[in-house]
């Protein structure tokens, strides 16, 4: 029998207390890498107790004392890049390029982090009144928790944990069932930390895992990334047991193409936007608006750079796109695909029927790009979360800019112009938490906040930088007074 992977619990590797498990496959062959427990209520009682317990220490640690075990993470995760790239590839599917650079925005968020006792400073005003002075601190919250998705086995947990633990919380990380190899890698490479017990805990599992945290009393803060419909979940459970909630959830991100954009760059751009990460990701290009004549110069042009991109195993040479992440995403995204063509789009390029040798059991489907698409279709309006992208014709910028904000998500938004009037009226009207100028996937710096809108996001403060500070403390405001008696005293 497969081992099962181990909860990280109190500075320690303990077996978990579900009595089943669920596989972790290899998305590019089909191949059994291991299993992981299915969740249980009673791993995440025994992470949260320990947790508070370390938090009651840990709160009080001086903030530049704190951050120091963050530079020794960000050295790890530099030192060992290779090494959890690969694992990162054989898991979800992406390619090793893709698995580094996710690496690399994790180590920007611990370099962020490192600021803490900086962005941890408050206000301060003296003679509020004649002799009485009035300030605010900052102090953490107790325990955090992040649910993590598939897609970004590494990056996402550094969206909130180096900020939780920096401002003094214990942090409890919940990866996805799919791919959980390559945080408890992570883990066992951080043990060289030598952090106090309790402090950062990892514990496996599903859906019971994922209530038990939404519910757990000493757990205050939660923070989520995935679907919408999930997303929604955590935040109305999370909320009833009076929780803070960050859930970041789905989104169909659109492009803007005028008729000025630079061919070369512009086409390039947005293939790599829709495609990469076999379009998996929360930012990837799904719909392209062509504004008036832009459709004669860039349809074909995208559809060209598209069928030229080498799909395969992410650990070969020259792969640009590995699979999707299960057999079931493959089904559903063929489905999606087919109820597109049904409701009457036209198949400029089609993926469906890609074969990699030597790897007949990956989950593979090839860059698909459907054109004549209704905006009222399901194709249109559904996060398919695949290689796919829609293009919509459109008479004008104000039209694009319309159906833009009639949509249900609002995560990101990109226009390619080279008119700064176009760009800045874009960025102004366009409901939409990121927005990309000539830029197709419009991930923000780990110092600034990654924004969403609308139903891509619920809650009111967001990962990263001062959003991630401000969720993760509470502010205590001080209002003090010293009679001049009792100063003569001394």
């Amino acid at each position: 029998m497969e081992q099962i992977l181990k909860n990280y619990i109190d500075g320690e590797w303990v077996e978990s207390k579900s009595l089943t498990s669920l596989e972790v496959v290899n998305p590019s062959s089909g191949k059994l890498l291991g299993r992981v427990p299915a969740g249980s209520g009673a791993d995440v009682e025994f992470a949260a107790l320990k947790a508070h317990e370390a938090y009651q220490s840990w709160k009080d640690v001086p903030a530049i004392q704190r951050i120091q075990y963050l530079f020794k993470m960000k050295q790890i995760l530099e030192q060992h890049a290779d090494e959890i790239a690969e694992i990162c590839t054989n898991e979800c599917g992406k390619t090793v390029s893709e698995s580094k650079a996710e690496i690399v925005r994790a180590v920007e968020n611990l370099e962020v982090a490192c600021g803490i006792p900086k962005l941890l400073q408050s206000e301060f005003s003296e003679d509020i009144t004649k002799g009485m002075d009035e300030f605010s601190i900052r102090q953490p919250l107790g325990v955090g928790a992040c649910i993590t998705p598939f897609n970004f086995p590494v990056m996402i947990a550094f969206w909130f944990m180096p900020y939780a633990i920096a401002c003094g919380n214990t942090y409890i990380i919940k990866p996805s069932e799919k791919v959980p190899l390559t945080i408890s890698r992570i883990f066992e490479l951080f043990e060289e930390l030598k952090l106090p017990p309790g402090i950062l805990n990892l514990v496996h599992g599903g859906k019971e895992s994922v209530d038990a945290i939404l519910r757990h009393p000493y757990i205050p803060a939660v923070s989520f990334v995935g679907s919408t419909n999930v997303a929604k979940y955590i935040y109305q459970t999370g909320v009833t047991n009076g929780k803070r909630i960050q859930a970041q959830g789905g989104a169909k991100n659109p492009v803007v193409v005028m008729p000025d954009a630079d061919p070369e760059t512009t086409v390039k751009i947005i293939t790599d936007s829709a495609f990469g990460c076999a379009g998996q990701r929360c930012l990837a290009a799904s719909i392209v608006m062509m504004v008036g004549k832009a459709a004669e110069t860039f349809t074909e042009l995208i559809v060209a750079s598209a069928a030229a991109k080498k799909t395969g195993n992410g650990l070969m040479a020259g792969v640009e796109m590995g699979p999707v992440i299960s057999k079931e995403s493959k089904e559903r995204v063929l489905k999606l695909i087919q109820k597109g063509l049904d409701d009457g789009a036209k198949l400029l390029l089609d993926g469906r029927s890609i074969l990699i040798p030597g790897y007949e059991n990956g989950n593979f489907i090839g860059p698909t790009i459907l054109g004549n698409v209704d905006s009222n279709s399901e194709i249109y309006n559904t996060e398919v979360f695949g290689p796919v992208l829609c293009i919509v014709n459109v008479e004008s910028l104000g039209e694009a800019i319309n159906l833009i904000n009639k949509s249900r998500y609002g995560n990101s938004a990109c226009i390619f112009t080279g008119s700064g009037a176009a760009a800045r009226k874009f960025r102004h009207d366009t409901l939409a938490g990121n927005i990309g100028i000539n830029i197709g996937i419009a991930a923000p710096m780990a110092f600034f906040p990654f924004s969403g809108w609308k139903e891509s996001f619920f809650g009111d403060l967001h990962g990263q930088s001062g959003h991630a500070v401000e969720f993760y403390t509470q502010t205590k405001v001080v209002i003090e007074r010293w009679h001049d008696e009792w100063t003569r005293k001394f």
